[in-house]
C-alpha cells in the first residue's frame, strides 16, 4: 500500500468519518481526499511532475495536511520544513532537496521573503503580501490527473535535527512511511475511535509518520493544535475528548510548572500518553503518573532514519523499568546491541544499538558516504550507546560521538548529566568533552540553574563527589541561561563545543 492508496481507501471506506479537527472545524476523509486532489491539480498546473520535490513549511494546520497529501497525490516527494528555521537554514534545505516549489504558512512570510527567487513561493493558510496564495478549499477533482505511484517511490525527504552540523536528508519511500504508520498504530493499539492530539510539530518524523499516518491507517481522527502551549494543550484534551497524545518529555512537565489550576482539567478521556525524544527519569515518571492520574504511559525510541521505528517501553513496565527504552524491537523491527562490529553485548554490558525494519530510510540524499557508514549488512547503526540490564532492558547512556575518553577512561555524558540534574537548583545540563593536552579530553558541563537560583562550581562538584567516580566529575562548569536546542528538544552539543573553543 502507498500513501496515495491510503488516502483513496479512507475516502471510500470512511467517507463521512471525521479525519481532521482543527480550530473548531471538522474535515471528513472524503473531504481530505478532495482537498488533496485540489492541491495536486494546482501543483500539476505549475509543472510539478512525479518525483519533483515540494517543500512545505507550516505550523499544525489543515492546510499543511492538504498540501502534503496533495504533493503525494501528484506523485511528488514531500519535503516538510521546520517552521522555526531561519531563512539561511531554509534556503539550504530547498537547495539541497532541489525543491521546485516552496509552500509556506502566510505567517512565515518574513522568512519566505529572504529566500532566493529561484524557487516558486506560495502562501498557505493565510494571505502574505506579495505572494500568491494556494486555495486548498476547491474541489479540483476534475482537473486532477491521477498518477501511478509505487511502494518504492520516494514519499518524503525528512531532514534530521542537525545536532552535529548541517542536517541530512533522509529519503523515505511510500512503503517505509506506511510501515512506520503501522508500527505506531500497533505500538499503542490505535483504532478508529481514537482521537490523536497533534500538538508537537506535525512536520517532525514521529508525529507525521507514526501518529498522523498511524491514526489515518486505522481510520481515526487527528486533532490539530496549531502550536503547543501548555494551557491550550490541557484545554484541547478536555474539549475535544482526545484519547492519545505524543510529545517530548518537556511538553508533559510544562503544564505542571505553568498552569496553576492543572488539577481541575478533565483528562479522563486519555488512554495513552506517549513520550519520546529522550527517556524520563524514574522519579519524574512517578510524578507524571500521579499528577496526570494515569498509568498509561508509553516511552518510544526511534529516529528519523528508521521511519521512525525502534522500541517501546509499555505501561506495565514503567513501575520497575522507568528510564528504559524497552527490551525488544517494535512489531516489524529487529534490534541488536553490538559491543563490537561482530560481537553482541550481553546483560550488564554496553553497546551500540543496531536496528532493522521495513520502515528504514533508503539512504541520505546526495550523501552515499554517510549512507554507507550508517549501515552494516542491512542493519542501521543508530550511534546510540545503551546498557543492557539483567532482564534485557536497554538504557541509553550516550551517543557514540558524545562519549568522552579522558585518561583512557570512558565517560558517558548522559550519566553525568543525569547526576547533575538530581541537584534541586538545576533545570538542565549538557556535558561535553573538550581536547586536553595530557588527558586527551576533559569533562565540561554547561548548566542552566532553576530560575531565581544561583549555583557555584564548588557546590555542584561537592554534590557529585559521592555519586560519580572522580574522573567523571566535570573539571569545568559553565552556568548559562539556556542551552541551544533543536525543535525536537535535543541539545545541539556541537554549538557548545564551538562556543568552548572560541
Amino acid at each position: 500500500m502507498t500513501l496515495v492508496d491510503l488516502i483513496d481507501r479512507n475516502s471510500r471506506q470512511s467517507a463521512r468519518k471525521e479525519a481532521l479537527r482543527a480550530r473548531g472545524e471538522s474535515y471528513t476523509y472524503l473531504e481530505l481526499r478532495r482537498r488533496a486532489e485540489a492541491v495536486a491539480a494546482r501543483l500539476q498546473g505549475w509543472g510539478i511532475s512525479p518525483g519533483d520535490r515540494v517543500a512545505v513549511m507550516s505550523q499544525n494546520t489543515p492546510d499543511f495536511v492538504f498540501t502534503l497529501l496533495g504533493a503525494l497525490k501528484a506523485g511528488a516527494v514531500a519535503v516538510p520544513v521546520n517552521h522555526k528555521l531561519m531563512a539561511g537554514e531554509v534556503a539550504y534545505i530547498l537547495e539541497h532537496s532541489e525543491a521546485k516549489v516552496f509552500l509556506f504558512d502566510g505567517s512565515l512570510a518574513p522568512v519566505a521573503r529572504e529566500l532566493p527567487a529561484t524557487v516558486g513561493r506560495v502562501a498557505l493558510d493565510s494571505a502574505a503580501e506579495g505572494f500568491d496564495r494556494l486555495d486548498t478549499g476547491g474541489d479540483g477533482a476534475e482537473a486532477y490527473r491521477p498518477v501511478r505511484v509505487s511502494d518504492e517511490d520516494l514519499a518524503e525527504i525528512l531532514y534530521t535535527s542537525g545536532t552535529t552540523g548541517r542536517p541530512k536528508g533522509c529519503m523515505l519511500t511510500h512503503r517505509s512511511v506506511v510501515m512506520a504508520a503501522i508500527t505506531g498504530a500497533l505500538a499503542v493499539h490505535l483504532d478508529e475511535d481514537d482521537r490523536m492530539l497533534m500538538a508537537m510539530p506535525i512536520w517532525h518524523s514521529s508525529p507525521l509518520n507514526n501518529w498522523f499516518f498511524g491514526t489515518a491507517y486505522v481510520g481515526g481522527t487527528t486533532v490539530l493544535l496549531r502550536e503547543y502551549h501548555p494551557l491550550h494543550f490541557l484545554e484541547t484534551i478536555q474539549q475535544e475528548r482526545c484519547t492519545v497524545y505524543f510529545g517530548a518529555p518537556i511538553s508533559y512537565l510544562l503544564p505542571l510548572q505553568t498552569v496553576p489550576d492543572f488539577d481541575r482539567y478533565d483528562l479522563s478521556s486519555m488512554r495513552a500518553w506517549i513520550y519520546g525524544g529522550g527517556p524520563i527519569a524514574p522519579e519524574t515518571v512517578r510524578e507524571l503518573a500521579a499528577r496526570y492520574r494515569s498509568d498509561r504511559f508509553y516511552q518510544v525510541y526511534g529516529m528519523t532514519e528508521t521511519g521512525p521505528t525502534g522500541t517501546v517501553l509499555r505501561p506495565k513496565d514503567h513501575r520497575n523499568k522507568a528510564g528504559s527504552i524497552g527490551c525488544r524491537g517494535l512489531p516489524g523491527a529487529d534490534l541488536r546491541l553490538m559491543k563490537t562490529e561482530t560481537e553482541e553485548a550481553g546483560p550488564g554490558e554496553t553497546g551500540e544499538i543496531w536496528l532493522k525494519a521495513d520502515s528504514v530510510m533508503a539512504g541520505y540524499l546526495k550523501d552515499p558516504e554517510a549512507t554507507r557508514a550508517a549501515f552494516r549488512d542491512g542493519w542501521y547503526r543508530t550511534g546510540d550507546v545503551a546498557r543492557m540490564d539483567a532482564e534485557g532492558y536497554l538504557y541509553i547512556v550516550d551517543r557514540l560521538k558524545d562519549m568522552i575518553v579522558t585518561g583512557g577512561e570512558n565517560v558517558y555524558s548522559k550519566e553525568v548529566e543525569d547526576a547533575i540534574a538530581e541537584h534541586g537548583k538545576v533545570r538542565e545540563a549538557a556535558v561535553i568533552g573538550v581536547p586536553h593536552p595530557a588527558w586527551g579530553e576533559t569533562v565540561v558541563a554547561y548548566v542552566v540553574p532553576v530560575a531565581g537560583e544561583t549555583l557555584e562550581a564548588e557546590e555542584l562538584a561537592a554534590f557529585l563527589a559521592p555519586r560519580l567516580a572522580r574522573y567523571k566529575i566535570p573539571k569545568v562548569f559553565r552556568f548559562v541561561e539556556e542551552l541551544p536546542h533543536t525543535p525536537s528538544g535535543k541539545v545541539m552539543k556541537y554549538k557548545l563545543r564551538q562556543e568552548h573553543s572560541a
